[in-house]
């Protein structure tokens, strides 16, 4: 008999979590991992042409049905000579994934990273790197 929590897990796709119309970017799934690289789950980055908006989103591959602190993360570039940055994130306690988080990038460039909490007592953090400047649809 299949675990509940692994098959509703199963179910949760980057599309379904953004929405209608949102894409994955090319080289867009990175691993989150403990400093003892242990793979606890991924981040994606995908963009909807027909809006401008790009979506972040957290799933989780480990401790699934078991609420941990989880963080999904999307900066982006504003353009001309005083060039700065605005982002959203989100982070609280879930059981499968975290998202969507969008943010709005027509012609800009965005970056973007995760972050996943272990389960237990004296849990590693597990983080992505941040994914450098791109997608600058």
């Amino acid at each position: 008999m299949v675990n509940p929590a692994y098959a509703a897990a199963s179910a949760v796709t980057p599309e379904r979590v953004c929405g209608s119309g949102f894409a994955r970017v090319t080289h867009s799934k990175q691993a989150v991992k403990t400093p003892a690289k242990r793979v606890l789950g991924y981040v994606y980055l995908l963009y909807n042409r027909r809006t401008g908006y790009n979506c972040v989103t957290t799933i989780k591959t480990s401790n699934i049905g078991i609420p941990t602190f989880t963080m999904a993360t999307i900066t982006t570039q504003t353009r001309g000579a005083n060039s700065r940055a605005s982002g959203e994130n989100e982070g609280r306690s879930v059981k499968h994934y975290l998202g969507p988080v969008k943010t709005y990038g027509k012609g800009r460039c965005v970056k973007y990273m995760g972050t996943i909490r272990d389960d237990g007592r004296d849990a590693a953090v597990g983080k992505s790197r941040w994914k450098s400047w791109g997608n600058c649809g």
